[in-house]
């Protein structure tokens, strides 16, 4: 593990460079992060209108450390340009993370503080925590996790439950329909007289009432599809745990992080508990398949293996949290 300078000493040299999403997404904590970088180091900052000017900006570096500003997608983005360079010199960088809840699951499993303020302060004064690589033989990268097949989106995935929710907050309202339009003071269950007899008026608002109620009514409830199985053959250093006469539900494979360079390989089969292995090097086989690394789907391949590769970056860390790491 490496140390970190202490803060404020003029050492510290930094690149920031921000991510053009992150400044549309929320400007304000852009600036905070600026702010404070800023005030505690030598910051060279650099707003890249895209990929190619991103990618420039990391390359001309120098000796100052990077520190990006975004989200997952940023930091992956950072991580594969540094990894391409070949460079045996030190590949760490900081994360301000800014961006939806969604777009920074990555970013916090890893440890990266929550909020501009502390993740700028940790940009500062952290530990560089070496972490693993999971590099499949196309130069993917995965920094966190690796999931075979990449699934479609799921009934609890956000976007399902705004529209289940809208429908059913379309329905309450409805509910709260008066039955007769303004004016009638008449209950529903009131027997129809020369009084209440519906008007033309009424009889228009009620079938309209009667169609709006039937296109916005909730989708009733159904039991959950049976999980979907796949063929996949899975090889863990050359030992075969999975063949193609087993379907399985998932293959998931993660870094362990510790010393030893290893990932930890869980296999999922429809009709077994699952099995477990810790590897050097993992391979996949099958029909056409799609996973997903980190956050990117990739595929479809048949075949396609993935190799740990030990303290391949550095991230800064909080101190004790990189202090734990021991890497």
């Amino acid at each position: 593990m490496s140390a970190a300078q202490p803060p404020g000493d003029g050492a510290h040299q930094l690149l920031v460079v921000i991510d053009p999403v992150a400044r549309r997404t929320d400007g304000e904590s852009v600036r905070i992060a600026k702010d404070v970088l800023s005030a505690g180091s030598h910051a060279k900052i650099c707003l890249p209108e895209g990929p190619e000017e991103f990618a420039r900006a990391l390359s001309r570096r120098g000796v100052r450390r990077p520190v990006v500003v975004g989200d997952d997608l940023a930091l992956r983005r950072a991580v594969a340009l540094l990894h391409r360079e070949r460079d045996p010199a030190d590949k760490s960088l900081a994360l301000i993370p800014v961006g939806s809840a969604d777009a920074l699951e990555l970013a916090h499993s890893l440890g990266v503080p929550r909020g501009a303020v502390a993740a700028a302060r940790t940009a500062l004064d952290g530990a560089v925590r070496r972490l693993d690589l999971l590099i499949d033989d196309s130069d993917g990268l995965v920094l966190g996790a690796l999931h075979i097949p990449a699934h479609p989106t799921h009934p609890t995935h956000p976007t399902h439950q705004a529209h289940q929710t809208h429908q059913a907050h379309q329905a309450h309202l409805l509910d709260r329909t008066p039955d007769r339009a303004p004016g009638h003071a008449t209950g529903r269950g009131a027997p129809p007289d020369a009084a209440t007899a519906p008007t033309g008026a009424t009889a228009v608002w009620d079938t309209c009432r009667s169609l709006v109620r039937a296109l916005v009514r909730p989708t009733p409830s159904k039991p959950p599809d049976p999980p979907r199985t796949h063929r996949l053959r899975v090889e863990a250093d050359g030992v075969l745990l999975n063949d193609l006469d087993r379907p399985v539900e998932s293959v998931t494979v993660t870094s362990c992080g510790g010393d030893d360079g290893l990932a930890e390989v869980v296999i999922r089969p429809s009709e077994a508990d699952p099995v477990t292995a810790e590897a050097k090097a993992v391979t996949v086989s099958g029909a056409d398949f799609r996973y997903r690394a980190d956050t990117q789907v990739g595929g479809p391949v048949r075949t396609r293996t993935w190799t740990v590769r030990a303290g391949a970056w550095g991230l800064m860390l909080p101190a004790e949290a990189g202090a734990s790491a021991g890497g």
